[in-house]
């Protein structure tokens, strides 16, 4: 196996260290952020950090890179309180992709992909159509992290659309009948197929 100790990780070259520890910790959720300015203008962005925090208040959070530079979808929450999170399936995964690069906050991505935004009900931020998940988030804290200068953004589902065949009986979302993505690393994308489920598990007697 290779081998790594801290001192062999500090010196490694600087793309090949984020690559192999972005890419270590294994694969992370794909989803698309929807959010929408205080004066009208949509984006939205591709992160790999939403993350289950507890399920009584239905609570996700995800990590937010620092603030030195600007962070629409950030910028965007903090304004309005809101923003959507949208799971990445296998047929938008280029366009989803091309929601990482830098754009002004005058230019929506979607007017540089081919996603199309949705709106639903009386929630603001934009939806991304055709995703399999879609979720209306309500921002609750940051929780800043200053040994890595990152910060934890907690927020609370407040209304969950679910395409009908994933939903299984026992309340189960099977993502592998939709082809969700999951991405491995920075820009490397998988999609996870189902395997087995297994029963609550106790200590055997």
């Amino acid at each position: 196996m290779a081998f790594f100790n801290r001192k062999n990780i500090d010196r490694l070259d600087k793309i090949y260290k984020i690559n192999l520890i972005n890419s270590c910790s294994g694969f992370k959720s794909a989803n698309l952020l929807g959010s929408i300015s205080t004066d009208g203008k949509p984006n939205v962005a591709i992160f790999s950090s939403v993350t289950h925090l507890g399920s009584n208040p239905p609570t996700l959070g995800f990590i937010l890179r620092p603030t030195t530079v600007p962070r629409n979808t950030y910028k965007n929450i903090k304004e309005t309180g809101f923003f959507t999170i949208n799971h990445i399936f296998e047929d938008i995964i280029e366009d989803a992709h091309h929601t990482s690069a830098k754009y002004p906050e005058e230019i929506s991505e979607f007017d540089k992909t081919n996603l199309k935004e949705e709106y639903k009900g009386n929630f603001k931020a934009p939806f991304v159509k055709n995703s399999p998940v879609q979720m209306s988030m309500k921002f609750i804290e940051e929780i800043y992290v200053p040994s890595n200068d990152v910060m934890l953004i907690v927020s609370q589902i407040e209304e969950l659309y679910i395409k009908d065949a994933l939903l299984q009986d026992d309340g189960l979302v099977n993502l592998s009948l939709a082809n969700v993505a999951t991405i491995n690393g920075l820009d490397t994308y998988a999609i996870p197929q189902f395997k087995k489920q297994l029963p609550y598990q106790r200590p055997k007697k």
